[in-house]
């Protein structure tokens, strides 16, 4: 598959696939003065940054919304994430509300372990919601708590997918690693677990993670760009893996858009370049995504 260098040339690349457009799962909007703060760390750094990195789009909302249509992400959600108590539920208000007024966005929720949280949760499936969000390294809570028991099993039963940051990146913190989210596997095996940024860069656990599990998967956030490759490279002894994974549907689309340190475009080049063919993006960049949701 030829390269793909700038924005503009997104439409297509994807139409040379022959794909109606883009499914990305891990795309962020946030309230604004969350979003500010959030930003704020990413300039600056700190514990749970490193170094952070600057952030290409910077944008008023609506110009990020009509980037995403002018790339052609056909669907996209607005992840949010809570990172103490009280702050959930008002967080997924926001997003379904963000949803239903933004066409292409998925209707997402998050939770955090409290008194409270199973209905909350069982009230944004209610409303709604169609795929979840949560941090483990930013939140700080492991996810094996018992107060969160109840909310993964009606996550199980209701085969919405949860989107899972479970790995050591940008830098170590939490009750992140292989183990927390396993131990929640091994008591809900049906949990539909999307692992963020292909569990970089403990990659050969989450890989072996998602081989197990039949609704577990990984999402491409970050992965592969000249940024991560320089500070957490892919491994070449799991390609053939990752050709696998994707051909079996565990593999989808994700960006981080827009807190990255490069273009749309890079994300998806890096994509191309592993070379592991045009059905394997196809899967990726839309039928694995459109399967899950």
């Amino acid at each position: 598959m030829s390269c793909v260098v700038s924005d503009a040339e997104v439409p297509g690349w994807w139409r040379r696939l022959g794909l109606p457009g883009l499914i990305d799962l891990h795309v962020h909007f946030l309230p604004e003065r969350m979003e500010r703060r959030v930003w704020h760390h990413f300039h600056h750094g700190g514990p749970l940054m490193g170094d952070g990195w600057p952030i290409t789009y910077e944008w008023p909302v609506d110009k990020r919304v009509e980037r995403l249509r002018e790339l052609g992400v056909r669907t996209f959600p607005a992840l949010a994430y809570a990172h103490k108590p009280g702050m959930a539920s008002d967080l997924n208000a926001w997003t379904l509300g963000f949803a239903r007024r933004t066409p292409g966005c998925l209707p997402s929720a998050t939770f955090y372990p409290e008194p409270g949280v199973e209905a909350y949760a069982r009230k944004a499936l209610d409303d709604g919601a169609r795929i979840f969000k949560v941090h483990l390294q930013v939140g700080g809570f492991d996810p094996r708590v018992p107060e969160l028991d109840g909310v993964w099993g009606l996550l199980a039963e209701s085969g919405v997918p949860v989107v899972v940051h479970a790995s050591s990146v940008p830098v170590p913190g939490g009750h992140v690693g292989i183990e927390p989210i396993a131990e929640v596997l091994r008591r809900h095996p049906a949990l539909r677990v999307v692992i963020a940024h292909l569990g970089m860069p403990e990659y050969d656990p989450f890989f072996e993670l998602a081989a197990r599990y039949e609704r577990v998967a990984l999402d491409t956030t970050m992965a592969f760009t000249d940024f991560s490759e320089k500070r957490m490279p892919f491994p070449d002894r799991l390609r053939p893996a990752l050709r696998d994974l994707g051909l079996a549907g565990k593999v989808v689309l994700g960006t981080d858009f827009p807190t990255i340190p490069y273009s749309y475009a890079h994300q998806l080049d890096a994509l191309a370049r592993l070379d592991l063919g045009d059905a394997w993006l196809r899967a990726v960049c839309w039928d694995n995504g459109a399967a899950m949701i």
